[in-house]
């Protein structure tokens, strides 16, 4: 499984390098640097970090295997030279401070740097936490809580390690599902365990612990949550985590109370290392060698790196073990297999991102929007740049602006906020004229009804064009107005009274397709969920086709072979007129929902769910009425087509893969037989 994921990462990256169509100026990388827009795809951007220099020893020492690093404040490099048992203290330039820890340590495979300028250190062999000065002396070590809540049976064998201004100590041990391990420094007290992984319930997770035992349960690998993968802590005391496996949260970012804060919609399967920067921007390192930087609320800003194809590349892995970032924004990246560090350094596009960020979550809003623009005006695909300007906009009450931003953004939540304000505005500026325009129409209706019921021009009218012209058509088209109050009736005089016609519903279908097209690409940006410039009309109405195909066919199938007295014309015509009330109010619901926003979605849903289920009743009166079947029988039709329906779906499925492997066979004897003839 893990290599299969492996495999459809890389081919998501080789697309991404090949369709993308983002025209940026790109430094001369050994990869591309892309960010996410406001849809949650990839999108090419200007690379963001460049290698500054490599690393492979500190003067003679090299890395063997080195799993972990950490920078200080002043610079120094701090790596968990695993295979080598030590920790080695170099600078950037790759010159030697100094080693220890060559005595007690045996396999390290974390380290981290505390507030009070001590170097934590996770010792997998020994299966111990050791504390050292920045020079290297030893202080303490941690083993094994001896109290009986961390359980006979939980493993404590350290991987990574992490402090916070109490002296608290979070420690991930492999192996231990229970969460976290809480020890207090001072005092070597266990406190508890802190935020576990949650279980993915799925619906075999429910039928197993329906029926299996308690000995069965706890044999099944699949139900224990996944232990996490590295650990962090910022400055205010929050943590960050990463974690590897399916259906988990792979980036954490806890309170307190273990409550994750931050939700990310681009992130990797496979973590191995996190970091916050200066500005509480949040780097991830993966084992495949990409670099994520999202903003500290979860937006990507950049992805960059990638795996090396042997090639020895700069700015590729082999197998990325730790990332660490200084107080310049610099990554320092750790590669376990080259035994490498590399060290990448913001580029101006990135600075410039990184001013307009700093600048907006500084307060400083007026200030952040020229930066914003720039970097639009560099790329105009960034959508984060939209964002950060539409927030800026309507932070400083400029709300037709920020509807504009956050429209290029893609951003509802924002624009539904900006359009309530320039709603209000407009409300309070022409609420009196709206008032007298809809007493007028009412007035204007009143009258017109006062002069038809006294003249009777329409009426004259009506009569005049009946007793003149044949308008059979006509009078079958509007015959599904009575539908609304009266759809028993309308279904007899379809069946026995010869109304309505195959034309006449072949003309509300049309009308059908037209609605179900303009619902699609005209419902207000707050509630739409097709992309913007994004059309599938062709695709559309081949699905059109086919699923009213499908519907009607199906169930005329099922009502012919189960006595059903309707004929085709009949059920196609009542299934077509069922949809009377999305004919006349579902107009409505389309105009309003390009008016309404977020705190009124409860009305737009209201509103659809009463016109289907509406549809869905004259639906089954349909059934009823035309077949003249009983209730329960009603029922077990629409079971029955229902279940016709699943299984001509599954062959039209089968057809189609046995099609396309018949044409994958054809294709590889013509390649064959090119090759032979090529080389014969």
């Amino acid at each position: 499984m893990k290599m299969i994921k492996r495999i459809s990462l890389a081919l998501l990256t080789i697309t991404l390098l090949l369709t993308s169509t983002a025209q940026v100026v790109e430094a001369n990388t050994a990869y591309r640097t892309f960010t996410e827009d406001g849809y949650g795809r990839y999108v090419e951007t200007q690379t963001a970090y460049t290698v500054r220099n490599t690393i492979v020893k500190f003067d003679d020492e090299l890395f063997s295997q080195a799993e972990d690093l950490k920078v200080g404040a002043d610079g120094l490099i701090y790596v968990a030279d695993t295979g080598n048992g030590r920790i080695l203290v170099g600078d950037r330039s790759g010159n030697l401070e100094r080693i220890f820890g060559e005595e007690e340590l045996s396999r390290p495979t974390g380290i981290f740097l505390s507030h009070d300028d001590k170097v934590y250190v996770a010792d997998e062999s020994n299966a111990k936490i050791y504390v050292y000065t920045l020079e290297g002396e030893l202080l303490q070590e941690f083993g094994r809580p001896e109290s009986i809540l961390f359980g006979e049976t939980a493993n404590f064998i350290p991987l990574k390690v992490a402090v916070d201004q109490r002296d608290n100590i979070y420690i991930i041990s492999q192996g231990n599902s229970n969460g976290i391990i809480q020890i207090n420094a001072n005092t070597g007290q266990f406190l508890g365990y802190y935020a576990p992984n949650q279980t993915a319930v799925t619906p075999m997770t429910v039928f197993r612990k329906a029926i299996f035992t308690d000995e069965q349960l706890s044999r099944m690998i699949d139900i224990v949550p996944p232990t996490s993968t590295n650990i962090n802590i910022d400055e205010k005391g929050l943590v960050y985590s990463v974690s590897q496996g399916e259906r988990v949260e792979a980036i954490r970012k806890l309170n307190v109370a273990g409550q994750n804060i931050i939700e990310t919609q681009v992130a990797d399967e496979f973590p191995a290392s996190i970091e916050i920067g200066s500005l509480e921007n949040v780097y991830v390192g993966s084992e495949d060698g990409f670099i994520y930087e999202y903003t500290s609320e979860g937006n990507l800003l950049f992805v960059f790196g990638g795996q090396d194809d042997g090639r020895q590349r700069i700015g590729l892995f082999r197998k990325l073990s730790a990332i660490a970032v200084d107080s310049n924004d610099q990554i320092y990246a750790l590669d376990q297999d080259r035994n490498q560090i590399q060290i990448f350094r913001p580029t101006e596009f990135a600075n410039l991102v990184h001013t307009s960020l700093e600048l907006y979550q500084n307060g400083d809003y007026e200030a952040s929007k020229e930066p914003w623009e720039e970097v639009i005006r560099l790329n105009s695909l960034f959508d984060f740049a939209y964002l950060g300007l539409g927030e800026a906009f309507f932070k400083e009450e400029e709300y037709n602006e920020a509807l504009d931003a956050f429209r290029q953004a893609k951003y509802q939540e924002g624009y539904s906020d900006a359009y309530w304000e320039v709603r209000n505005v407009w409300m309070r500026e022409n609420v009196m004229t709206l008032i007298f325009v809809i007493i007028g129409i009412y007035v204007l209706f009143k009258i017109l009804g006062f002069v038809e019921s006294r003249k009777g021009y329409w009426k004259r009218l009506s009569d005049h064009l009946q007793s003149r012209y044949r308008l059979k058509f006509f009078k079958d088209v509007f015959l599904i107005k009575n539908m609304i109050r009266h759809p028993i009736d309308t279904y007899y005089s379809i069946q026995y009274e010869k109304k309505g016609s195959m034309w006449s519903a072949s003309f509300w279908l049309f009308i059908l397709y037209l609605l179900f097209i303009i619902d699609k690409y005209f419902t207000g940006f707050i509630f739409s969920y097709v992309r913007d410039g994004e059309y599938t009309l062709a695709m559309d109405t081949a699905m059109f086709v086919a699923v009213v195909a499908l519907v009607i066919g199906s169930n005329y199938l099922i009502t012919t072979i189960n006595d059903g007295e309707g004929k085709f014309n009949h059920v196609f015509t009542g299934f077509i007129y069922a949809f009377a009330p999305y004919f006349v109010f579902k107009p409505f619901t389309i105009l309003i929902s390009n008016f309404l926003t977020l705190n009124e979605a409860y009305l737009l849903s209201l509103a659809n769910v009463i016109i289907y289920t509406w549809v869905g009743v004259l639906i089954f009166v349909m059934i009823k009425e035309i077949n003249d079947y009983t209730i329960r029988e009603t029922i077990k039709i629409i079971f029955l087509t229902l279940f016709m329906i699943l299984i001509a779906v599954l062959f039209i499925f089968i057809v189609y893969i046995l099609i396309i492997q018949m044409f994958q066979f054809i294709v590889a004897v013509f390649n064959e037989g090119v090759y032979r003839i090529e080389n014969s």
